[in-house]
């Protein structure tokens, strides 16, 4: 068949390689574009970095847990868009890393890149080949194995795959292990009790409560006891111990806990993107951009 210059141009912006090398798999493969990436591959003329630029701010979370349950991997991956996220060949690889960390406790990412898979490629060999695939940037961007110790794990995976948390816990109540899990996914503490919240943003928050009390017209002296109170309701809502529990509000978490005769030593919270700041497209003025320079 006639190889046409946009069959050309849309392997180009799907592999990054050259006009001519896109030109000849493409002749090679009688316009086969999957089979012209596949053969690009192969004779190394295919270069995923060009995607490495883009902003890669969708994904999924995935958790592994090992057979005695005393470990689990957390692994997210990102990609550009959600579409992405939820295409199966994503979603298998995005399962392969979480077994390999989980084979090999590897959660650096730039060792993890060399950690190979089960299918025997290497992460970073999977990852090349799934952006020339699909055509977006693919990135492993954070992996973490959790050790349960004497304890047990509890995990939980929301809905859309892209919050994920392993909760480390010590009794038998395995159910309440899981509500914890969900209650971290949903209620996002900022760590286990008040020694877990960083000294800086305790006293952010500290400066800007005493300004607010301050400015009411209170004494320094009455100022400084409705700072305590404010500081003690900031630092509960903001730790897992000190959060209403989320199936039941009339408890907190620590009394929970407590009336099981349970303990949460550590927890770990993955939500895909987070953190990446995301580019805002204006569509109404990328539209009159278009049109302006199609004008002129």
């Amino acid at each position: 068949m006639a190889i046409t210059a946009k069959m050309v141009q849309e392997l180009r912006e799907r592999t990054g390689a050259g006009m001519m090398d896109c030109k000849k798999a493409l002749t090679e493969t009688n316009g086969d574009m999957e089979a012209a990436i596949d053969l690009m591959r192969k004779s190394g003329a295919l270069k995923a970095e060009k995607k490495s630029g883009r902003i890669a701010a969708e994904g999924r979370v995935v958790i592994k847990l090992s057979a005695d349950q005393k470990k689990a991997a957390l692994v997210e991956v990102n990609s550009e868009t959600d579409f992405v996220a939820k295409d199966s060949n994503f979603v298998d690889f995005a399962e392969s890393v979480a077994d390999a960390v989980l084979a090999s406790g590897t959660t650096d990412a730039a060792a993890l890149a060399n950690v190979k898979l089960a299918s025997g490629q290497t992460v970073e060999e999977a990852r090349a080949g799934l952006v020339a695939k699909i055509g977006e940037n693919i990135q492993v961007r954070r992996a973490q194995v959790v050790d349960a110790g004497a304890g047990s794990i509890a995990t939980y995976i929301h809905s859309n795959n892209k919050i994920g948390v392993a909760l480390v816990y010590t009794g038998s109540d395995a159910e309440m292990g899981k509500d914890l899990a969900m209650h971290v996914a949903a209620n996002n503490p900022a760590g286990l009790d008040e020694s877990s919240v960083p000294a800086d943003r305790v006293a952010r928050e500290r400066d800007v409560q005493l300004d607010i009390v301050m400015q009411s017209g209170k004494s320094r002296e009455i100022a400084e006891k409705m700072l305590e109170g404010k500081m003690r309701k900031f630092l509960a809502e903001l730790t897992l111990l000190g959060q209403a529990f989320v199936k039941d509000p009339a408890v907190t978490v620590a009394q929970l806990l407590k009336n099981k005769g349970a303990a949460v030593t550590s927890f770990v919270r993955f939500e895909a993107g987070e953190g990446i700041e995301k580019k805002q497209e204006n569509f109404a003025e990328e539209v009159a951009a278009q049109a302006k320079q199609a004008g002129g």
